[in-house]
């Protein structure tokens, strides 16, 4: 049987790798196209056999699979995005308890799920449509996920709505995070094992 740290550290990785791409477009206005075009690919793979599929390959995860890694060493820590994973894990609990919100997520990707695949998820038009979906939906729930930055980025439509997105694709990957047995302690607890993991996916 393989380890189960395997699977929740990829996860926790494309939670993190799309949270970094919110604190940089936050601060800078830009972000990584690759990075940004793995984390919304993963919101349209609902029905993925695995972890892995969700993103594509393991290898389009290593930007956050590094700073997951960072994080769980005591290294190179970004504290505000430590506060923005923990700030997302606690809206999935919300989330997923409240049935009608995410019916209403569901069924909005599909709906947005064709414009995707013919356009890219990464396709304005469909950035658009996501950070709408999130607005109308999550945004409702409370305390809200609250994004620090650079006023004169976050006063730009494109800019909001491409935060919104990633915040979106931040969630998708805490709900299979749950889904795949993590828990807060994992961070407490199994500091060794999610470390040793992580290093196995990055060889």
């Amino acid at each position: 049987m393989s380890n189960p740290y395997d699977d929740r550290v990829l996860a926790l990785a494309g939670l993190v790798q799309a949270l970094a791409q919110v604190r940089r477009i936050a601060d800078t206005g830009q972000s990584e196209s690759r990075q940004v075009q793995a984390a919304l690919d993963s919101v349209f793979r609902i029905d993925a056999a695995d972890a892995e599929a969700v993103y594509g390959s393991a290898g389009d995860l290593r930007a956050g699979l590094r700073q997951l890694r960072d994080y769980l060493a005591d290294g190179n820590k970004d504290e505000a995005l430590g506060k923005l994973a923990l700030a997302v894990l606690q809206l999935e609990r919300r989330f997923v308890r409240s049935g009608g919100i995410t019916s209403k997520v569901q069924a909005g990707l599909r709906q947005l799920a064709g414009e995707a695949q013919a356009q890219g998820s990464a396709h304005p038009d469909v950035i658009s449509e996501l950070a709408r979906l999130y607005a109308d939906t999550i945004s409702t729930l409370r305390p809200r996920v609250m994004v620090q930055g650079n006023p004169h980025y976050l006063g730009q439509a494109g800019v909001v709505a491409e935060i919104r997105a990633l915040l979106l694709a931040a969630l998708r990957s805490a709900v299979l995070w749950r889904q795949l047995g993590g828990s807060l302690w994992d961070f407490v607890l199994q500091r060794r094992a999610m470390a040793a993991a992580i290093d196995a996916r990055m060889g």
